[in-house]
């Protein structure tokens, strides 16, 4: 399960959303930082799902066809 979340000015973590769980009890979690990165710049991975769905769509034929590079 993959959840974000903020880290508040006392370090404490503050989630975006309730996780959902069978049953309640001890979790472990693994927190990954982001980078600092310039505003400006994009993060490859905001790709539109539409875009990737139409890649798909595009590719799965030639890939079938044997007509791929």
């Amino acid at each position: 399960m993959e959840v974000t979340a903020t880290l508040d000015e006392k370090g404490q973590l503050i989630l975006d959303r309730p996780l959902t769980a069978e049953t309640p009890g001890r979790v472990r979690i693994i927190v990954l930082f982001q980078e600092p990165t310039d505003e400006a710049e994009e993060d490859p991975d905001d790709t539109l799902v539409a875009e990737v769905k139409a890649s798909l769509r595009r590719s799965l034929p030639q890939a079938k066809a044997g007509t791929t590079r």
